[in-house]
C-alpha cells in the first residue's frame, strides 16, 4: 500500500511541477497572459510549484524506509525522475502538438527503465 501510494503521490507532484515548469509556455497563447511580465509568470509558475511540494514531500515520507516504507533514497530518486519523464512526455505530447517523439527519445526511455531495473535489483 505504502508502495503504491509513494508512486501516486508523486504522480501528482509531477503532473504540478510539469505544469509550473512549462505550463507558460503553453499559457502564452491566451491574450492576458502575453500581458504580464516575467516576474508575474514566476510568481504564477512559483504557485504552481507549491501544490508540487504538498504531494512530493508526503511520496518521499511514505516512501523513504527510515520512515517505515519500501524505498532507499536512490530508489525514490530513481523512480521520482522516471515518472517526471512519463508525466513530461503525455503533457508535451497533450499540449504542443508541434512536439514529435523521434526514435531517440524511446531509445533514452529504455535506458531509464533499464536504470530503474538494475537501482531496483537485489
Amino acid at each position: 500500500m505504502k508502495s503504491f501510494l509513494t508512486i501516486v503521490l508523486l504522480i501528482i507532484s509531477n503532473t504540478f511541477m510539469t505544469l509550473a515548469w512549462y505550463g507558460h509556455l503553453k499559457f502564452a497563447e491566451m491574450k492576458w497572459f502575453n500581458k504580464l511580465g516575467l516576474i508575474s509568470i514566476i510568481f504564477i509558475s512559483w504557485g504552481v510549484a507549491l501544490f508540487e511540494y504538498f504531494f512530493q514531500v508526503p511520496a518521499n515520507r511514505i516512501g523513504y524506509q527510515a520512515y517505515g516504507g519500501p524505498f532507499s533514497l536512490v530508489q525514490l530518486k530513481v523512480m521520482q525522475e522516471v515518472i517526471t519523464l512519463v508525466v513530461f512526455t503525455i503533457f508535451s505530447v497533450l499540449f504542443f502538438k508541434n512536439e514529435t517523439l523521434k526514435i531517440n527519445h524511446f531509445i533514452g526511455f529504455i535506458f531509464l527503465v533499464l536504470a530503474v531495473f538494475f537501482i531496483f535489483r537485489k
